[in-house]
């Protein structure tokens, strides 16, 4: 799987990109909102280790790398669960290194992967599971055309507390009304 958009090049995740993975996902302070936060190299190599090696399989995770076309520089990176046996639904999550955020690259890769689901895979819904306090995440989500579903209240347990979840979704239907 090869994506593009107009500045970046979307890529799966591969062990070559450790260390550039380890360099922005180590910031504790730009990821408080994540549920993984590696610490050393082993850490990399292990979630490296766990995700799906090809696309579209149930109940796994596929993890791709956003690849910045004029330097060639790893900006970020994103996630898509493919969650149930049907292989209809997903979910998807966004981390970018806090030198590139805030310029537009997490809504290009967004919308280009949402597209890639909705129109080459034939997904019918893709969800965003966030932290109520993660604003830049909600609006994201909002910008390119999730609704709010719910609010869990301590739903999930992330860094030794328990933490609200919202549940953004879009499905294709909607998905193909808003290009």
């Amino acid at each position: 799987m090869k994506l593009e958009t107009e500045r970046l090049l979307i890529r799966p995740l591969t062990i070559a990109y450790k260390n550039e993975l380890l360099a922005y996902r180590r910031d504790k302070e730009a990821n408080k909102y994540q549920g993984w936060i590696p610490e050393k190299i082993e850490d990399v190599e292990e979630f490296i280790a766990k995700i799906a090696d090809r696309i579209d399989v149930p109940d796994t995770w596929f993890q791709l790398v956003l690849i910045e076309k004029e330097t060639n520089t790893i900006v970020g990176d994103l996630g898509i669960h493919f969650m149930d046996s049907e292989n209809r639904q997903t979910e998807i999550g966004c981390t970018l290194s806090k030198d590139y955020q805030n310029r537009g690259y997490a809504t290009e890769a967004l919308m280009r992967v949402m597209d890639y689901l909705f129109s080459d895979l034939n997904k019918h819904r893709i969800i965003a599971s966030i932290d109520p306090d993660n604003k830049s995440s909600i609006r994201l989500v909002e910008r390119v055309g999730f609704r709010k579903e719910a609010h869990f209240i301590e739903s999930l347990w992330i860094h030794g507390k328990w933490v609200d979840e919202l549940i953004y979704a879009m499905t294709g239907k909607y998905w193909d009304r808003l290009k």
